[in-house]
């Protein structure tokens, strides 16, 4: 080949790599326009790079060479691209990783059409320039070849490093699992494109710190006939309530996993459980209307909370209970679309709050005492006057139910969750909207703070519970759950609905911690015992991560890798993987 035509290659091959390294900064990238919404690979995006390598050879040969057809032939791409726009209409690409989006005129695309007009006679000169007789369409044929062996090269090579972990097992893990296998890649990766990639300036850059951590299912409960609705920890942080559509309120031991007791006596599915902050007492909202107490130490039924002269505490269904801070009243939320402030030990109604037009379907209370919250099936946030009952501002930018909701222990921002899919994070005393978080797939039914304020975790109705730090919006783990939700007051346990009525204790493992290695080989890894393959195979990535001698110095980390390894074999040779 003459030294043109390996000069041109140079171009192309560098916008290649180029439009690779776009693709991998930026994920997914789509476009729309009036005929609707299409993704763009990598592939597709390492193509373009590589038109627009030959676009700048092209120019390179016009201007050098002084050839008028390289204006003729951005003339011609320029008009084609007027046309494309008239024909298809609007059209703006996407980048949701980083947050990008941004539209392209008419003007714009005939932008676009010069450049592969002028890629169309870059790869004219170079075909002329070579020794080996192609056509152009034979040229980007082969180019098209590159591009793809390259995406399937960057697709392998991730996969390879999942199943690097998946053969981790006894003494020879040190060895499997080292970079040097990264460096050797890359080294011959260079050497087949023959083309060194663009060196960059060192930049400082200020990283906020990452809260880590994994969270392990180490004991499921299984007791309840039905599907759990509610839960509450008790201020001991030893027991555990929990309310289902069997209509029993189930008294559990967080550390044995044991039933310690079951409240029964409600006529239909128990939707809302609270404890009192003293730990005294246990009340229960259900759908037979009725909010029901009972002494948590004599297991003494009190009294069912009446409404004037009614013996039921509502009209409707009661979906949602809370307890002030200072346990002197409770709170409720119901279908028949009011809010009732009682007194705790009384269980005499203070105050109805009228105003949702729809079922209520949470509430809270703030830490300052001073302000209710409630979220209901009209898609409404109302902020109201916790002594005067009078609403101080409503929010209604959800767009479908509001189903849960937290407010931090600051007293700074309120959280709600919607059947929209999205969690949003508000300035409570103002309702200004601060940012969103929407990476779950379905409805959110429920959502939880650690107490320390900085992680919130989340469940939606697919089954999948995340794991976000508030300050970022990052999201750090996902684990496999329904709701409730809740976590314990030291923030060690995070409690989470399971399958079949089951309800699944979390621990948060951190490097140098011992994993929980007795048990099924399901309990082992954290998941349901009919998790999906794919869910599982997750989950043990997770755990091969952290407890890996080369990142997890401790001294009973290679029991636990092998305890992981162990659990996982058993898995797949029960599967026939």
């Amino acid at each position: 080949m003459k030294p043109t035509s390996q000069t041109g290659a140079a171009f192309i091959t560098t916008g290649t790599l180029t439009g690779a390294g776009i693709s991998s900064a930026l994920g997914g990238i789509g476009m729309a326009g009036s005929f609707g919404g299409v993704g763009i690979g990598a592939a597709s995006v390492t193509a373009a790079g590589a038109v627009v390598g030959a676009a700048a050879y092209g120019a390179f040969k016009g201007i050098t060479e002084g050839d008028t057809v390289a204006y003729g032939a951005m003339g011609i791409g320029a008009v084609g691209g007027i046309g494309f726009s008239n024909i298809v209409g609007g059209i703006g690409f996407v980048a949701p990783k980083i947050g990008l989006a941004f539209g392209i005129g008419t003007v714009p695309m005939a932008g676009i059409g010069a450049v592969l007009g002028l890629a169309a006679y870059g790869v004219a000169k170079l075909l002329d320039d070579s020794e080996f007789k192609e056509t152009p369409m034979q040229l980007f044929e082969r180019m098209e070849a590159k591009v793809l062996e390259n995406d399937y090269y960057l697709e392998a090579l991730n996969d390879y490093y999942l199943e690097a972990l998946l053969e981790l097992s006894g003494d020879d893990i040190n060895a499997k699992f080292t970079a040097l296998e990264v460096e050797d890649e890359l080294k011959k990766l260079k050497a087949k494109i023959n083309v060194e990639p663009p060196k960059l300036e060192p930049r400082i850059l200020n990283i906020t710190p990452q809260i880590t951590g994994l969270w392990q299912c180490v004991i499921t409960l299984e007791g309840h006939k039905s599907t759990v609705n509610a839960v509450a920890i008790h201020p001991d942080h030893k027991t555990l309530v929990s309310g289902s559509n069997d209509r029993n309120v189930n008294l559990w031991n967080l550390q044995t996993g044991k039933c310690l007791y079951t409240f029964s006596g409600q006529a239909e599915a128990v939707l809302s459980v609270a404890i009192s902050p003293d730990g005294k007492q246990v009340i229960s909202g259900s759908v037979d209307r009725k909010i029901s107490s009972w002494e948590l130490e004599t297991k003494k039924y009190n009294r069912t909370f009446s409404y004037l002269s009614s013996p039921y505490s509502h009209n409707g269904f009661i979906n949602a209970l809370v307890y002030s801070p200072n346990g002197n009243m409770i709170v409720s939320g119901s279908t028949d679309k009011t809010i009732r402030i009682w007194g705790s030990y009384p269980g005499t109604v203070k105050r109805t709050l009228n105003g949702h037009t729809d079922a209520v379907l949470s509430v809270v209370i703030s830490p300052d005492y001073t302000t209710i919250v409630s979220g209901s099936a009209d898609k409404t946030i109302r902020i109201w006057n916790l002594q005067t009952g009078e609403t101080r501002y409503i929010i209604n930018q959800h767009l479908a139910a509001v189903n849960t909701l937290a407010i931090t222990p600051d007293n700074q921002t309120l959280i709600s969750g919607s059947t929209d899919s999205t969690i949003k994070f508000w300035n409570l005393h103002t309702g200004e909207l601060r940012y969103t978080l929407q990476k779950h797939s379905t409805a959110i039914s429920a959502i939880a703070l650690h107490p320390d304020g900085k992680i919130i975790a989340s469940s939606s109705q697919d089954g999948i519970i995340k794991l976000w730090n508030i300050a970022t919006g990052e999201l750090i783990e996902t684990i496999s759950g329904f709701s409730p939700l809740t976590f314990s007051a030291d923030g060690k346990l995070l409690i989470s609905g399971g399958k079949s009525g089951t309800i699944k204790i979390w621990r948060q493992i951190h490097n140098g911690d011992n994993l929980a290695l007795t048990g099924e080989w399901w309990q082992i890894l954290g998941v349901e015992p009919k998790t999906h393959p794919k869910d599982v195979k997750l989950a043990y990535l997770r755990l091969a991560r952290l407890y890996h001698p080369d990142i997890n110095s401790s001294i009973s980390a290679k029991t636990a890798m092998q305890a992981v390894n162990q659990a996982y074999q058993k898995f797949q040779l029960m599967n026939g993987l």
